[in-house]
């Protein structure tokens, strides 16, 4: 057994959600036991001893929708790439690199992504790749570099008409295989859906072919009105708002994701609401690529759409995403009140919620039977800690680069910022030499 102890504890469970000097009692994968420190290291003084030392304990963190093939994009420039809106930014850049990815370079960003996820204390990653260089077997690729590192992820591939419908069925039959490969597991560190990329390059035969082709209880990851060229799209060919579609289409339901959402109106809340569809909000990627302000509040609050937060490829700290999340509503909304409640509500409670719709072992709480996913943070608060203002403290007093020790399905992978097992150098020597190749090739 392994006692984390000697720190503020956040639970995120109700009926104990903080615990002054709490410590949590780890055996094998799952939490045994939450408590004092004064009291647990009485009942349990022989047990390893991990010391938060005054900071804080919480439970590892979960992102909703990442985009690792994202990783070699950081520094890239192409060659031409002069965007005016949203449609440049993909044809421009993402479309551009992901026809350039193979499985090798797929490998080497899985690898970083994990090893970043972990040192920013993401215990959980919900990922959707895009690798139109090389489609079959990229996804056992991210599967062989989470193994590595010990991150548990949820992992679909991007299906798209936008490189013809060859390469569209290729993309949906590795999303096949390896949602049949991941059945086979019994470990509950993977899981996987079917990806879609965005209503606007998918036609309705392959929508159906993807459907007929997905099992019942695996749900879609989708991008839905993340520009508002895709709401042009849906209603010019298709006379229908994407939600719509989608619905016709037999895509939504509760093991759906559809992500930004940030152009839908009230009628395609209500059809996610009705479906009981998950939503994922981006907000540094949104500000990022100037797409807009999502109405997620909305969703949340008159809808109670199931709503999360996810990082969207921008970064691998959710804590980032957080604070931008704070003040993105508030920004748009003009109102100093907007989001202070709901943020956190997503990206701590329902975060954890959605990811346990694939993942059978109960994530982002500290209580008893829960997965052993658990973090240390070095932050020394200047002001008093409390059950009613911790969040606070997260929002302005931290970020991933507080986090010093990672603890995921009961096994250390980080301890006081030295990541286990893991000759860092190596890793991203190899990153930038592979980063340097797809360079070339982009810009050949």
């Amino acid at each position: 057994m392994m006692l984390v102890g000697n720190g503020h504890l956040i639970t995120r469970q109700k009926e104990t959600p903080f615990i002054n000097d709490g410590a949590v009692l780890i055996e094998g994968n799952k939490i045994k036991e939450i408590g004092t420190t004064a009291e647990l290291k009485q009942r349990y003084p022989d047990e390893e001893f991990i010391d938060a030392k005054g900071g804080v304990i919480m439970p590892g963190m979960i992102n909703m929708h990442n985009h690792i093939y994202s990783t070699f994009a950081r520094g890239l420039a192409i060659n031409g790439y002069h965007p005016n809106d949203f449609l440049d930014i993909l044809k421009g850049q993402w479309f551009r690199l992901d026809s350039q990815m193979d499985n090798h370079t797929t490998y080497h960003s899985g690898r970083v992504a994990y090893l970043e996820s972990i040192k920013n204390g993401v215990t959980t990653v919900f990922d959707h790749q895009a690798s139109y260089g090389e489609i079959d077997g990229s996804l056992d690729q991210l599967s062989k570099a989470a193994d590595e590192f010990g991150v548990r992820t949820c992992l679909c591939y991007e299906v798209s008409d936008r490189h013809g419908k060859d390469q569209a069925l290729a993309a949906i039959n590795e999303n096949v295989r390896f949602i049949n490969e991941s059945k086979k597991r019994t470990d509950d560190m993977q899981h996987a859906m079917m990806g879609m990329h965005a209503a606007f390059t998918i036609s309705d035969e392959t929508f159906e072919t993807a459907r007929k082709l997905t099992p019942r209880d695996v749900g879609f990851h989708i991008h839905v009105a993340e520009g508002f060229s895709d709401v042009k799209d849906s209603l010019e060919k298709y006379n229908k708002p994407i939600v719509n579609r989608l619905f016709d289409l037999d895509i939504l339901g509760k093991q759906t994701i559809v992500a930004h959402c940030i152009y839908i109106n009230p009628h395609e809340m209500q059809l996610l609401q009705d479906t009981d569809t998950m939503v994922v909000t981006n907000p540094e990627s949104n500000m990022g690529n100037a797409v807009g302000c999502p109405p997620v509040l909305r969703m949340f609050n008159d809808y109670n759409l199931l709503c999360g937060i996810g990082t969207d490829g921008y970064t691998n700290d959710l804590t980032e995403s957080y604070k931008v999340g704070n003040v993105i509503h508030k920004h748009h909304l003009v109102d100093p009140n907007a989001g202070w409640s709901e943020i956190p509500a997503m990206i701590f409670d329902n975060n954890h919620v959605m990811a346990n719709r694939y993942f059978d072992t109960k994530l982002g709480v500290l209580e008893k039977d829960a997965a052993a996913d658990v973090i240390v943070l070095d932050y020394k608060a200047a002001t008093p800690m409390t059950k009613d203002n911790y969040n606070m403290h997260i929002l302005f007093g931290m970020n991933g680069k507080n986090v010093t020790d990672t603890i995921v399905n009961g096994e250390i992978k980080m301890r006081d910022r030295n990541v286990l097992g893991v000759d860092e150098t190596e890793v991203y020597a190899h990153a930038q030499e592979e980063a340097q190749k797809l360079w070339n090739r982009i810009n050949q």
